[in-house]
């Protein structure tokens, strides 16, 4: 892994001087953020090598280097997903690219339904932890040591100094701001009703496909990681018409302009907090 990691590092650095300090990965319907940066280079997954490409509907599959509110970042316009058919180690690749680049903080935006029954579409949620429903973790089978420990914490997986942050810059511009736990499906069929009974039972407040197999590479690297969930439908069982996605798209758009605000309001902060650390 780590020559491919170091040939895509070198053909996106070769495309920008930028050197990102923030890491921004954007979910469904929210890539939109990734065009309104300064200064912007973008690269398309498919020319950075051993990039998975983006399949699912509502994600560019772009890499978007700029400035926002004068900090440099890197914004994943789109991830790839299991439900895909790629390997958690493909799902992964992309976030350890950033660290490697040098990035110290790492901020995830996704679409979830909400299990939590006062949780409402539109609302955005700060993750504060993870229940790994998925089946898969991309830390399986040998270690690289280069990379980080065999075995190391995930107490606190999200970080929750820069979760406080992203609270308050949530509530600064006006947006109501949940936090929870959130848990992740493989997908992509949405959860049955049993599920999310069982998802509510087990203490998850949001459900979505994505987040976790990438917050744990983070940690595994040690690079802080904040989450926040758009919280697009409630789950199955919940409301009283069948879920789609064409739902989820249309929330999430209707909510990127809040988003927008509220990552103009967090990176600066976020970037304040950054810790002085080398590339792994």
């Amino acid at each position: 892994m780590i020559p491919r990691l170091a040939e895509a590092v070198k053909v996106i650095q070769s495309k920008t001087a930028l050197r990102p300090v923030i890491g921004l990965v954007l979910g469904s319907g929210l890539g939109a953020f990734a065009r309104s940066m300064d200064k912007a280079t973008v690269i398309p997954y498919a020319q950075i090598p051993h990039f998975p490409v983006s399949t699912a509907i509502g994600h560019t599959g772009e890499l978007v280097i700029g400035t926002k509110e004068g900090v440099p970042v890197a914004v994943m316009a789109g991830r790839v997903h299991l439900y895909e058919g790629y390997t958690v180690e493909q799902v992964v690749f992309p976030i350890r690219v950033l660290a490697r680049m040098g990035v110290k903080t790492l901020i995830m935006t996704n679409a979830a339904g909400s299990v939590n029954v006062n949780y409402h579409p539109g609302e955005l949620m700060v993750i504060h932890d993870h229940i790994n429903f998925m089946g898969v973790n991309p830390l399986a089978g040998p270690n690289e040591d280069a990379l980080g420990p065999r075995f190391f914490d995930m107490t606190e997986p999200y970080d929750l100094e820069l979760a406080s942050l992203a609270e308050k810059a949530c509530a600064k511009v006006g947006m109501t701001v949940r936090r929870g736990v959130y848990i992740a499906f493989i997908g992509p069929s949405y959860e049955t009703s049993a599920e999310i009974k069982m998802a509510r039972t087990l203490g998850a407040d949001a459900v979505g496909m994505s987040t976790v197999p990438e917050a744990i590479a983070a940690a595994h690297m040690g690079v802080p990681v904040v989450a926040v969930s758009c919280i697009t439908n409630l789950a199955a069982g919940l409301g009283d018409k069948p879920l789609t996605h064409q739902e989820v798209m249309e929330v999430a758009a209707q909510t990127y302009g809040n988003l927008t605000a509220v990552l103009s309001e967090f990176l600066p902060r976020a970037a304040e907090l950054a810790p002085a650390r080398e590339p792994l």
